[in-house]
């Protein structure tokens, strides 16, 4: 009989420990995949403020180039008000 005790405490060990086991893989696959999902959630904030600063880039040459072109229209409204008055000194 004490045979058969040592027979059932080894294997009731050896159940234990495999449950322990299961649930230790279990909790690090969790934390992994965890670990994952807030690297991605970081990803996805470095892309958005990435992509803001392009947008505020590109916006911010898109109103150099406005200023520049009401500057060349300026510049032409005043060409043109030169070449009328020219026109009209020589009438």
């Amino acid at each position: 009989m004490s045979t058969t005790v040592i027979i059932v405490i080894v294997v009731g060990a050896a159940v234990i420990f495999g449950i322990l086991l299961v649930a230790a893989r279990r909790a690090k696959a969790r934390r992994d995949l965890g670990e994952a999902q807030v690297d991605a959630k970081r990803d996805d904030v470095d892309f958005h403020r990435d992509e803001a600063a392009k947008q505020r880039t590109e916006a911010s040459v898109a109103e150099e180039r406005a200023k520049r072109k009401v500057a060349e229209a300026d510049l032409h409204e005043e060409k043109a008000a030169r070449q009328e008055s020219d026109l009209e000194s020589d009438e």
